[in-house]
């Protein structure tokens, strides 16, 4: 529960803004309809948003209409922030259904790191935390999914990287090829699994790409106990369900960009 009830000033101030976000131009008139603000409130914070520079009264078109200032209000919200909240709501729904957690990762350097898990609402998860955990992108699933789908320029950007990594498993003897073989296979099943010979060896995990405009803005994964999933269960259940979760979420990304 808040501390404090809310600043209704902020609030009318706020949605009134949302409001004349949606429109090119739009008059005192059509605001009062649509926020239901009584019209001398609507004019008082309509002054007061003009000082600040963030709308502007254009007397040619006869209404309001927000200026470039407003962009700076989601300045901070990008990338990983972005989609890590369009995904939370979908990754918890596909953890409600299944029990096994999800978990979206997201690219830093030449690994992928867990920024959401739904671990703390699954009864049987497999580990215990995983947030900010590093997972590599030739054995784990979660990196998995995005090697095998990110623009090929990308992709041959991150083996270099790999190549030159500190950590053994990023970097095998035969790595281009086994690279070539890893996206093959990925995007023949269209999904990704952890490597067999990862630890623990007690659990698997299935993952597939986030996208937005051909690049893999994150991927998200279910990880799940081999001993209670067998194959026709994992490609008859958890598979369809992730790639519905993720279906959503893209759709969650766009409805966010949509002014």
């Amino acid at each position: 529960m808040p501390s404090f009830p809310p600043v209704q000033s902020v609030q009318r101030a706020l949605r009134l803004l949302s409001e004349l976000n949606r429109q090119r131009v739009t008059s005192i008139a059509e605001l009062h309809q649509r926020t239901g603000l009584p019209k001398p409130t609507i004019v008082r914070l309509l002054e007061t948003l003009i000082s600040e520079g963030f709308v502007a009264s254009d007397t040619r078109l006869g209404g309001y209409q927000v200026t470039s200032r407003v962009a700076a209000l989601s300045s901070g919200f990008h990338g990983a922030p972005m989609v890590i909240e369009a995904a939370r709501p979908w990754a918890i729904d596909l953890t409600r259904k299944l029990k096994w957690p999800a978990a979206v990762a997201v690219l830093h350097e030449n690994a992928v790191f867990v920024r959401f898990s739904t671990i703390p609402d699954s009864p049987v998860s497999p580990f215990h935390a995983t947030i900010n955990m590093r997972l590599s992108l030739i054995s784990r699933a979660l990196g998995r999914a995005y090697l095998a789908y990110c623009p090929k320029e990308e992709r041959q950007l991150l083996v270099n990287m790999l190549a030159a990594s500190p950590h053994e498993e990023d970097h095998p003897a035969n790595l281009p090829l086994l690279v070539q073989s890893l996206v093959r296979t990925t995007r023949h099943r269209g999904f990704a699994e952890r490597d067999a010979a990862a630890e623990p060896s007690n659990s698997g995990t299935v993952a597939v790409p986030i996208m937005a405009d051909g690049m893999v803005l994150a991927t998200l994964g279910i990880t799940y106990f081999r001993s209670a999933v067998n194959r026709s269960a994992l490609l008859d259940t958890l598979v369809p369900a992730i790639k519905e979760a993720r279906a959503r979420i893209e759709q969650s990304i766009e409805a966010m960009k949509t002014p």
